[in-house]
């Protein structure tokens, strides 16, 4: 059976803030009147966050336990794929884009949008509380290998919280391959390959000095994961181009 809305949160070591959060997105599903369904990914935490959202009554609320960490995109991999929703919402456990920008990204899908990213990069958007110096430094580094590296046009590819169409979130994220968090690189780029409509909008966001990225080693990794996205599709378009020139002898 299916909902209007699912809403998929990532989790690793979050006893300390998916309590409030859960709370707050209860809240406002139920002002709205949304039909809808949170599912929250455990990523192999070692700490309470699987006994609190146990215990946790939110209304459509479901844990998935991954059992072991592998990583932001593996989590929501495993969320989207067991979705029902007619739209998917992918969010941060730290609420830093609060669950009432959902509005913004809704009217992009009513407009013909097919993946409606959050940004903190265009005009529209308003960051009310900023990362340290060093990691913005960082984060507009990463932003601009990602423009040579073919994703142009995208101002902001890492901000936690995206709304999508839902059978093009099950279509994509059945073919994305990357657990890390460069997962959101090959989902932009997976869905302008396959002709879905991206649209950038800005939202409000808040950092949280509690965050789970490492500014070295992830940053690393996500380079990394980034250049493998690339080499990874390009073979697959080759084999695609091959396949066709035989079935055309």
């Amino acid at each position: 059976m299916s909902v209007q809305l699912s809403l998929v949160i990532p989790a690793y070591n979050e006893a300390r803030r998916i309590g409030p959060t859960l709370d707050r997105v209860d809240a406002y599903l139920a002002e709205r009147g949304l039909e809808a369904e949170v599912l929250v990914v455990d990523d192999g935490s070692t700490d309470a966050t699987v006994d609190l959202v146990s215990a946790h009554e939110a209304r459509g609320l479901r844990l998935i336990r991954q059992g072991v960490n592998r990583g932001k995109g593996a989590a929501i991999r495993r969320g989207v794929a067991e979705s029902r929703g007619s739209r998917v919402l992918l969010c941060d456990a730290d609420l830093s884009t609060p669950i009432e920008e959902l509005e913004a990204l809704e009217r992009r899908l009513d407009d013909g949008a097919d993946l409606a990213i959050g940004s903190r990069g265009v005009d529209e958007s308003a960051v009310r509380r900023h990362q340290p110096a060093y990691r913005e430094l960082m984060g507009k580094t990463f932003n601009r290998i990602i423009r040579v590296l073919g994703i142009r046009g995208v101002r902001d590819t890492q901000c936690g919280f995206k709304l999508l169409d839902g059978p093009a979130a099950r279509d994509l994220f059945g073919r994305l391959k990357t657990d890390g968090f460069a997962f959101d690189v090959e989902l932009i780029w997976l869905a302008r390959k396959l002709g879905y409509r991206v649209d950038e909008v800005g939202v409000q966001w808040w950092n949280s000095p509690d965050s789970r990225v490492d500014p070295v080693i992830d940053s690393l990794a996500m380079i990394r994961d980034v250049l493998l996205i690339r080499w990874r599709h390009r073979r697959l378009h080759r084999r695609r181009l091959d396949a066709e020139a035989s079935s055309e002898r």
